[in-house]
């Protein structure tokens, strides 16, 4: 790798984490000597860019800097049009416009040599499975989800059983062949994921939920994750604590 595609690097790697990052961390994803990184860095630092660091704790870049916009790398561009794809097969009218120009946008700005990473992307996606159309307004959900606001939703099970719920949306999640809304459910007091095309009807309310978007996405998190370490623990394991196959 040049030095100036390691400096950059380096900044990309500061930049996309929300904690110090060690040189160790870095010289392992760089494929370097940690003495590499802290000269690469004493340079960034002479060059004004904003890095903070201490000793054994890591290295932060400050708030306020960013790099010009669209220097991407081929996998860069690549991840980005595999995603856009993703989402204008399988994502809801709006978001599937909203990819098409994300793509339009991307083969227009980048330098002519890396535009056959976008119109010829070696990864391709597979076909949408979409058969379904959904009573939910998706744009709105995602709208009701940044405002923090509730719906009530009339919901029918995989048996035609249909229940009123009041619910505080958190996230909508994609799978192969049908969208997910995740929610707090006033009902059931609990976190539940609701098949978006078993909506039967919805009703976008004003009222907000009593916490944070982002802190109830945060306890959502946790309690998968509570969930996932509990269902390893009752795995089957061996005296040395291996996985029984």
């Amino acid at each position: 790798m040049r030095r100036a595609d390691r400096l950059f690097q380096i900044i990309q790697i500061l930049r996309r984490s929300s904690r110090p990052t060690t040189a160790d961390a870095i010289s392992v994803e760089l494929e370097t000597s940690k003495r590499t990184v802290y000269r690469d860095i004493a340079a960034l630092i002479g060059q004004r860019v904003p890095i903070r660091g201490e000793a054994g704790i890591g290295y932060v870049l400050g708030d306020g800097y960013d790099l010009p916009p669209l220097m991407l790398t081929p996998d860069e561009i690549e991840a980005a049009v595999l995603g856009a794809q993703m989402v204008a097969r399988s994502g809801d009218p709006a978001l599937a416009r909203a990819a098409q120009d994300l793509i339009a946008k991307l083969a227009a700005a980048v330098p002519e040599r890396l535009r056959p990473y976008i119109s010829e992307p070696v990864t391709a996606t597979p076909a949408s499975a979409w058969a379904r159309d959904d009573a939910l307004d998706m744009a709105r959900v995602r709208a009701q989800v940044r405002a923090g606001r509730k719906i009530h939703l009339v919901y029918s099970d995989e048996h035609g059983r249909t229940t009123e719920r009041t619910v505080w949306p958190i996230t909508v999640g994609y799978l192969a062949t049908v969208r997910h809304l995740i929610a707090w459910c006033e009902l059931r007091g609990d976190f539940r994921s609701f098949r978006t095309d078993r909506v039967v009807s919805a009703e976008f309310l004003d009222d907000r939920y009593p916490e944070r978007p982002a802190l109830l996405r945060a306890r959502w998190r946790r309690a998968m994750e509570a969930a996932d370490l509990a269902k390893i623990q009752q795995l089957p394991c061996d005296a040395d604590g291996r996985l029984i196959a």
